[in-house]
């Protein structure tokens, strides 16, 4: 009978459900919103609905599915798939793991959704075949995943990975977690549209992103900046050249700190970026690398797209209950 697993992509806005082979092929899919107003056993019931909706896709036998991967967001405990803070979805200390284990009647495995994308990444994307690789993914903030001699590296408390919060610039704009400086309160989604918006509002700069927002500043999104950066919109090319050098500069940072093989790129800011901008990182990652660190190691860009957290779900599925059989 064939291998199968279940891959569940969870957020705050919608769950993504999938039935994986072995190989990676995406048999059936179902997708419904989160609706994390309704609170954790609601959504958690959510899950296992849209599961069976991907099982009924697919149309494969529920007696060849084995386990259940999901990647969820805020910090957790992988070891017992509790979500610890997730204020997306308005969560503390909900044991995921077990109550979808109850719901499905299968072993489940759950992990940081950025952990998750990277893990994708490494079993069936850009870093397929590496030993050593760091997952940057950068959109609404910045999360990053790190994979150590082929398997992914959680760190004393569970929180390894947390690269947004590399400090890039002391002293500079406050971020989210409470420090300043941090690389996501300079180069996420939310910090480009931040600087962007001021230039507009409070400076009067020119540029095409109120044509394509409709006038709404506050509908910047990932597509709109790629529109820009097509039309070659000169105050978003200045705010994303300002981005591209503080990313350089982390990468830099983890480069010589850890010279892992590969480095991934991911996420819909570097999705919207063209092959010079990626130049532009490499050039500054190269001017603050220490000599020889850079040697041997790959910037690259992720490849799976949407199916990162999907196919890193499934890869998660499998490892972890390799482990415990």
């Amino acid at each position: 009978m064939d291998s199968n697993v279940i891959a569940v992509d969870m957020g705050g806005t919608k769950i993504l459900a999938a039935v994986v082979n072995a190989e990676g092929d995406i048999l059936g899919t179902a997708k419904i919103p989160t609706k994390a107003d309704k609170g954790a056993a609601v959504v958690i019931d959510r899950i296992a609905s849209c599961i069976q909706k991907a099982v009924d896709k697919s149309r494969v036998a529920r007696a060849s599915i084995q386990a259940v991967g999901i990647g969820a967001p805020g910090p957790l405990d992988p070891g017992t798939g509790i979500v610890l803070f997730a204020p997306n979805l308005g969560w503390t200390n909900v044991p995921l793991k077990t109550e979808l284990e109850n719901r499905v009647c299968l072993p489940t495995f759950v992990d940081n959704d950025v952990n998750v994308g990277t893990l994708g990444e490494h079993a069936f994307g850009a870093g397929k075949g590496m030993s050593t690789l760091v997952g940057i993914f950068v959109g609404t903030g910045i999360g990053g995943g790190i994979i150590m001699d082929g398997e992914l590296f959680h760190g004393a408390s569970q929180t390894a990975g947390e690269i947004g919060h590399i400090i890039v610039k002391a002293g500079g704009p406050r971020c989210g977690c409470g420090t300043r400086g941090c690389l996501e309160a300079l180069a996420s989604r939310t910090a480009i549209t931040r600087q962007l918006q001021k230039a507009i509002v409070k400076k009067g700069k020119k540029s095409i992103l109120p044509e394509l927002t409709g006038g709404d500043l506050k509908l910047i999104r990932s597509g709109a900046l790629a529109k820009a950066l097509r039309s070659n919109d000169k105050l978003t090319m200045k705010v994303f050249k300002k981005a591209t050098k503080y990313l350089g500069v982390g990468i830099a940072s983890i480069v010589n700190f850890l010279n892992p093989e590969m480095i991934v790129l991911g996420g819909g800011v570097v999705e919207a970026l063209d092959d010079s901008f990626l130049d532009d990182i490499a050039a500054v990652v190269a001017d603050y690398s220490l000599p020889n660190t850079l040697s041997g190691v790959r910037i690259v860009k992720a490849q799976l797209g949407d199916d990162a957290g999907i196919l890193g779900a499934a890869a998660l599925a499998r490892q972890r209950l390799a482990a415990v059989t």
